[in-house]
């Protein structure tokens, strides 16, 4: 391990500050190839590219990454399946889970089907009186109100239960889902998951909506095999590239390979603002200019999954579905309001949470911290969780307990290095849970209330030691050292080549040394505005966001004088007041 970038061991924010290595040689070699900055050239060269892959990294096309459909194992059955029913003239009803990747997934299905001239029942369960995923009361009442084939959205790939008891009322199912899959494989007439036993496309880090926008092109070339387009047009599987994009960026999957050339693509067809959903979605939320993934997963996705998680589940999957811009603006309107009662609870879950953690006495190999409440609303624990995890640098569970029943439901948040999904499986394992599993970054499950503790027992003494070895969750990797007077517009235009961000192409991350503070004030319900001088004068300014009361903000707004090292992320801004750039601040050190 290189030594700490600028001695930084222990950072405000609790961490270790190390520059990320790239090669003289690579950046060079991609500068002389691309034309592009050092800075950019530098960037790519510490993400492990190198000449030969800049140009595709630079200019990515679904042309050169799009993979064939048959190579997804039970595509082509799905494909054919899907066309019989189409053929035959039966209804066809889709179950898509309630986040903004089931809702784009049954968008852009239903979408394709529209233009066909089919009218597919939209069926999403409720998270809290349903829960995630097909059952069997629901089935039977699609089967009731007329549909011939369900096809599962994000969900199913794990509902052996349910998709057996559509079996035996004679009602066929095709599977289009994601998520790992371990145990036994539910009955259906096709099952299309990347991350399914024997499937070897390599497409395992497609989200949902990105393995429908591939069943999209092979039900377009089972239709074109069939002769069914004679005579009409097309289905042009591009105009639901925004819906794809949409959904691979909200559900943070890599954005590599073809996820990059989704998002790339779907962001320019999304920019258009054609689709009334979308646009209505769009004026709601503030949204001008081109789009980005920060709108994206920012600004359009929290207003989607606000109806999953504290409204109505379908709203999000109606809205991106509808032509009738009044219809549009009304769900919109609507998401837009319960998005700002989610974030109303949101806060006093969040309150209530974290002073819980911070009344614990926190050690340096505490590896997970489990907060609980009473009537907290189980559609905003996740997000807590990745606050608290935000907050304190190291895995976090909130489990929001009802008084009537006893249970508690949990979500929880990892850290790089530390298996959360495997260790609360282990708990089940154990009979310490009700339920429970996830995957290494994330974890549901329910408990029973008195056991909350033995349940905190048993994940510290498991998880302890992957925490002590898991050096990267508790270091602030640093792309580029920069002074303040190199931070501008034109900057940051450069640096925008790299996008799109997300998962797998982090947004870089920019340290300054030694710089002093000259303004600071609070804004806003709990941000902290400021400014940083250079000893050769340059200005830094920027915001750092939720940190009034925290160390972090406490420092830069009473903190003592003196020198201190900075460190963020930076942010382009082009509008009436003119062109400017400023830092998002994410960590601090003092450096005297």
């Amino acid at each position: 391990m290189s030594e700490p970038l600028f001695g930084v061991r222990q950072s405000l924010g609790g961490r270790s500050w190390r520059l990320k290595a790239a090669d003289d040689n690579a950046i060079q070699a991609i500068c002389r190839a691309t034309g592009v900055s050092d800075a950019l050239g530098r960037l790519m060269a510490a993400r492990g590219l190198t000449a030969e892959d800049a140009p595709a990294f630079l200019a990515p096309k679904l042309r050169d990454s799009f993979p064939d459909p048959s190579t997804l194992k039970g595509m082509d059955e799905a494909a054919r399946r899907i066309w019989d029913a189409l053929d035959a003239g039966d209804r066809i009803a889709l179950f898509a889970d309630y986040d903004v990747d089931g809702a784009t997934s049954a968008a852009q299905l239903g979408g394709w089907l529209r233009t066909l001239g089919a009218d597919p029942i939209i069926y999403v369960p409720d998270r809290i009186e349903e829960g995630y995923g097909p059952n069997a009361p629901a089935l039977k009442s699609l089967k009731e109100q007329g549909a011939r084939l369900v096809i599962t959205l994000d969900c199913g790939a794990a509902s052996v239960g349910p998709l057996t008891a559509a079996h035996e009322m004679g009602l066929p199912v095709v599977v289009i889902d994601h998520h790992l899959m371990d145990g036994e494989i539910p009955p259906a007439d096709a099952l299309v998951n990347p991350n399914q036993p024997g499937d070897v496309s390599g497409c395992g880090h497609l989200a949902a909506a990105g393995v429908t926008f591939v069943l999209l092109a092979a039900l377009n070339r089972e239709g074109r095999r069939r002769g069914a387009f004679k005579g009409q047009a097309e289905p042009n599987v591009l105009d639901f590239a925004d819906l794809a994009a949409l959904g691979t960026i909200c559900d943070v999957v890599s954005l590599t390979g073809v996820n990059r050339a989704i998002v790339a693509q779907g962001l320019k067809v999304m920019s258009a603002w054609s689709r009334p959903g979308m646009a209505a979605l769009a004026a709601a939320a503030g949204v001008q200019g081109p789009a980005s993934p920060y709108h994206a997963g920012f600004l359009l996705g929290p207003r989607i999954n606000a109806g999953g998680r504290v409204g109505q589940s379908d709203l999000g999957a109606r809205l991106m579905m509808t032509q009738d811009p009044k219809e549009a603006a009304h769900i919109a309107q609507t998401l837009d309001a319960l998005n700002a009662e989610r974030r109303a609870i949101e806060t006093e879950v969040l309150d209530q949470a974290q002073a819980q953690v911070e009344a614990l006495k926190l050690e340096d190999d505490t590896p997970i911290l489990i907060a609980s409440g009473e009537h907290w609303h189980p559609g905003v624990i996740g997000i807590v969780a990745g606050r608290i995890k935000e907050r304190f640098n190291r895995p976090a569970i909130v489990i929001g307990v009802d008084p009537e029943t006893g249970l508690g439901k949990g979500s929880g948040r990892s850290c790089t290095g530390v298996n959360l999904g495997a260790a609360v499986a282990a708990a089940r394992e154990e009979g310490l849970l009700v339920a429970g599993g996830g995957h290494a970054m994330a974890c549901g499950l329910t408990v029973d209330v008195n056991r909350i503790g033995e349940l905190t027992d048993y994940l510290t003494a498991r998880l302890k030691q992957e925490w002590i070895a898991a050096e990267e969750a508790r270091t602030y990797s640093v792309d580029a050292v920069i002074s303040p007077s190199a931070v501008s517009f034109e900057f940051c235009e450069a640096l925008s080549a790299a996008e799109p961000y997300g998962m797998g192409n982090p947004e870089p991350r920019f340290a300054f040394s030694s710089l002093r503070r000259t303004y600071a004030q609070r804004v806003g319900t709990d941000h902290v505005r400021f400014t940083f001088e250079s000893p050769g004068g340059g200005r830094l300014t920027g915001i750092s966001f939720r940190s009034a009361d925290q160390p972090m903000g406490q420092a830069l707004l009473n903190g003592p004088d003196g020198l201190w090292h900075v460190a963020g992320k930076l942010r382009a801004e082009d509008n009436r007041y003119g062109r400017k750039a400023e830092l998002h601040l994410e960590d601090l050190a003092k450096a005297d």
